[in-house]
């Protein structure tokens, strides 16, 4: 396949600084809902991208679970492979692709667990299928074959039950959260020509500071 003329025009708008928001916060909560608006196709998706002890990278799509002042929300099991490197290397970065709209939006930041009361309120909120799989899986981990993982969900439905009559499904010990706290924050709009608008939100203390880039 040669892919050297696969390529869209970009032209659905612009992005200057008095468009911006007075935060970066703000300003994504703004392109959030206007991605919801606009039917994207799970808009909370996201790439999280971490790193080893020996600098080797990773990523992988997650869902944005919650934002505000202190930063981003996602769930995942610790003793995944992402988990693991956060662990030894909290720094890490999202990325938000809202292809439709022309847009990303790229964080950069230090992710942090999440407290207990945090982490079991959202198991809690889960479809219980969500719940038993998280018991089920050992993620990240090699598995034998479909029947094994089917298996595995088979005996936590069991102990646990199927439906909400037989009781709460406690949080596993391994599975948690964390909020990423933002350094860096940019906001990208595609434009003809490729002269695309980056806009981007540098932490300086207590304060933004805001630089555009050449695309």
């Amino acid at each position: 396949m040669d892919l050297s003329g696969l390529r869209e025009e970009y032209g659905r708008g612009g992005l200057d600084l008095p468009d911006l928001a007075g935060d970066p916060v703000e300003m994504f909560e703004r392109w959030l809902e206007q991605a919801v608006a606009a039917g994207v196709h799970e808009p909370n998706a996201m790439v999280i991208a971490t790193a080893d002890a020996a600098g080797r990278p990773s990523s992988r799509m997650v869902l944005l679970k919650g934002v505000g002042a202190d930063g981003f929300v996602f769930f995942t099991n610790h003793s995944s492979r992402k988990g693991g490197e956060l662990a030894t290397n909290p720094h890490c970065a999202l990325l938000f692709p809202w292809h439709p709209l022309e847009r990303q939006v790229r964080v950069e930041g230090v992710a942090t667990r999440l407290p207990g009361e945090e982490v079991e309120a959202y198991f809690h909120s889960r479809p219980r299928g969500a719940q038993l799989g998280a018991w089920a899986s050992d993620q990240s981990r090699p598995v034998a074959s479909r029947a094994e993982l089917a298996a595995a969900y088979a005996r936590v439905q069991e102990r646990f039950g199927a439906d909400e009559t037989d009781g709460e499904v406690p949080v596993p010990p391994e599975w948690g959260g964390y909020r990423v706290t933002p350094d860096v924050v940019e906001f990208w709009q595609g434009r003809p020509g490729r002269m695309h608008d980056r806009l981007v939100y540098r932490r300086d203390g207590e304060r933004w500071d805001v630089v555009r880039l050449a695309p």
